[in-house]
C-alpha cells in the first residue's frame, strides 16, 4: 500500500459521508487482515553495504 493513500487529508463535509466514514472504519476494524507468507528471502543491508548493492 502506498503511504500517501494512509496519509490522505480527508474533508468530511455532511452527516452521510461522516456516517459512512465511521462505518467502513468499523468493518474494517472488525475484517482481520490476510496472512502474508513470503516467498523470497529477506535480508537487511546498511551503511556500506547498501552502496555496494547498488553498485554492482
Amino acid at each position: 500500500m502506498a503511504t500517501k493513500s494512509i496519509l490522505k487529508t480527508i474533508n468530511i463535509r455532511d452527516n452521510k459521508t461522516a456516517r459512512n466514514f465511521v462505518n467502513a472504519l468499523e468493518k474494517a476494524k472488525s475484517n482481520p487482515g490476510k496472512d502474508v507468507k513470503y516467498t523470497r528471502k529477506c535480508t537487511e543491508i546498511t551503511g556500506d553495504k547498501i552502496k555496494e548493492f547498488f553498485d554492482s
